[in-house]
């Protein structure tokens, strides 16, 4: 790559400076030196069944074949869409999710392009790499109150914010160029986090929106040369003034043509049943029925602490029949254990629906209409199965335990706790704002105490639930709709 092309040197317009891009440069080669250079390979690919979400909206996978000749052909598909992900956490598999769901429900078929599954290449050992060492730090920082307070929050929402982060990015994701060579270039193509909106662009592809998980602007999220997509208008403002992401001296804005605000990226199927659910919920709520609460485990499986007091506090309530509780841990079983070890009386008195994701479907689909008792506890290895099921559960449930993490912009009513890391603090903001969540709660005895006044007063509930459908009414969970219809509008 040419430096008068290199999307390192100069982002917006902003000049990066030499040592930050001679320290981008050194960043990459160290990956080279480590993961191999694979950068004169062109790896083929072949589309794949999916278990769950193959299911659910018709999503096709997409794998390395060595086989030239039986490779993919997008150009003959019939109107594909491909979704370009990473799992880092489970936030980015779910806005993934998201945008495949909306695209089926508009006639698209989508494709999912996971960058950190093509386990021969140099790029997604690279990005597994990078990923291992941010799951390591979200669980310490749960932890080591010195580590979070001194260093993973100032990372998270200052550090990650700096354009000289971007510019290091930049350059590592030049790596993942080879996994691109049977994409067409005007492919209709969403990203779900900047390393694949990154490494799309530098391959060459020219149809790349780029859509940005949570609510706080960071310089690690920028891909110039795709069409940015956000979910709220503080993020918009930000991002288009590059707020922040140089603490020496204020930037040239991004252009508006590069930037919109779409709304929140949601599932077709949680938005097309909003009001029925909120009826259920209400209906249950007012009418006695027990409370229903979904905690979800995060893909770091960090807040194990936490979740033991919640689930502590709770059962008294379950045993009574005044709550009913929904634990999924996605795919970390070890957090289960522990909650069992820590909870006296838990493991008696659970349904366990491990590995069994048919049995998570019926459950969660008896219970939009029918009775729902006691602890159900969710696990699967696959993880597909491990993040969908909160979609799927999430539906039939009346109160979402989270972090302020992508679930924050979910049309479903939140109780948030403390967040793991800097950046998640404004999607709290921004649920608390619209009224469809609490405000971030960083104080265990709080956030217990919000449990108590959730079960008494079933009235702040129902009011979630209101605040919920006049949202609906102007849009506000249309992100996922709006994504795709611009990713595909130069090729309709």
């Amino acid at each position: 790559m040419s430096e008068a092309t290199d999307r390192a040197r100069i982002i917006f317009g902003n000049d990066i400076g030499e040592k930050a891009y001679r320290d981008a440069c050194k960043a990459k080669d160290r990956f080279v030196r480590r993961f191999g250079d694979d950068s004169a390979t062109s790896y083929h690919l072949v589309a794949t069944d999916l278990p769950v979400i193959g299911d659910a909206f018709g999503t096709k996978g997409l794998a390395l074949t060595g086989d030239a000749q039986g490779r993919l052909d997008l150009d003959a598909a019939d109107k594909p869409l491909v979704v370009g992900n990473i799992r880092m956490g489970f936030g980015h598999y779910r806005i993934s999710m998201a945008i495949a769901s909306a695209a089926h429900a508009l006639g698209y078929t989508p494709y999912w392009f996971d960058l950190a599954s093509f386990e021969p290449a140099t790029g997604t050992k690279t990005i597994k790499h990078q990923n291992d060492l941010y799951s390591l730090g979200s669980r310490l920082s749960q932890r080591i109150g010195a580590f979070n307070r001194l260093y993973w929050e100032p990372l998270n929402s200052e550090g990650f914010r700096q354009l000289t982060y971007n510019a290091g990015d930049q350059k590592t994701m030049e790596l993942c160029v080879p996994l691109f060579a049977d994409l067409p270039k005007d492919i209709p193509y969403v990203a779900t986090h900047v390393w694949p909106a990154q490494a799309a662009v530098h391959a060459g592809l020219t149809n790349v929106v780029n859509a940005i998980p949570d609510n706080w602007p960071m310089a690690l999220h920028l891909a110039e040369g795709t069409l940015h997509t956000v979910q709220t208008p503080s993020a918009y403002l930000g991002y288009h003034q590059l707020r922040g992401m140089d603490k020496k001296r204020q930037l040239k804005p991004m252009p508006l043509s590069a930037i919109r605000q779409v709304g929140h990226y949601v599932d077709h199927e949680i938005v097309a049943n909003i009001e029925k659910d909120c009826a259920a919920r209400r209906k249950r709520l007012l009418g006695g029925g027990p409370v229903r609460w979904l905690l979800s485990v995060g893909g770091a499986g960090a807040q194990q602490d936490l979740f033991a007091k919640i689930v502590e506090h709770l059962l008294p309530y379950v045993r009574t029949g005044q709550a009913t509780l929904l634990v999924n841990v996605g795919d970390h079983a070890n957090v289960w254990q522990s909650l069992e070890e820590n909870v006296e009386g838990l493991s008696e008195i659970t349904v366990r629906h491990f590995g069994n994701f048919s049995s998570t479907e019926q459950l969660a689909h008896d219970a939009l209409d029918g009775d729902l008792e006691g602890v159900h506890a969710f696990c699967d290895s696959d993880i597909f199965a491990a993040v969908y099921s909160s979609n799927l559960l999430m539906r039939c449930s009346d109160v979402l335990v989270t972090k302020p993490s992508e679930f924050s912009f979910y049309p479903v009513p939140k109780l948030m706790i403390h967040r793991v890391g800097g950046h998640e603090a404004w999607g709290a903001i921004r649920a608390a704002e619209i009224g469809d969540g609490t405000y971030e709660m960083d104080d265990t005895d709080e956030v217990l105490a919000a449990i108590d006044a959730f079960q008494y007063d079933r009235e702040l509930v129902a009011t979630m639930c209101d605040n919920i459908e006049r949202a609906n009414k102007i849009g506000i969970y249309d992100g996922a709709y709006e994504v795709v219809r611009l990713a595909v509008k130069d090729a309709m």
